[in-house]
């Protein structure tokens, strides 16, 4: 699928620089986001970096709650609800 439809689609401003992110070795909320939903992504083969001893969604809430406090649940949740909107968007283009 060409880059230019995938910064279109829903959530693209989280899961394609968490992929870079993922890429390069950084561990950012986008790319905590992206290995949390990496199934659904289909960006397993990224995971290498991941840090296994903990689920990227549990880093990513600690890491948002560090910098948000109360507000990190409802941030989390508008988070990984953008990238299963990007997941869906994006199963739907290779169906067409």
């Amino acid at each position: 699928m060409p880059a230019q439809e995938l910064d279109k689609l829903p959530g693209a401003e989280i899961v394609l620089p968490g992929i870079k992110d993922l890429e390069a070795g950084r561990e950012t909320i986008d790319a905590l986001a992206v290995s949390a939903a990496a199934k659904k992504l289909g960006v397993s083969d990224l995971l290498s970096v991941a840090n296994a001893e903990e689920p990227a969604a549990h880093r990513l809430y600690k890491r948002l709650n560090s910098e948000l406090g109360d507000a990190a649940h409802s941030r989390y949740n508008a988070i990984l609800s953008r990238v299963a909107k990007f997941a869906r968007a994006k199963n739907v283009l290779k169906l067409i």
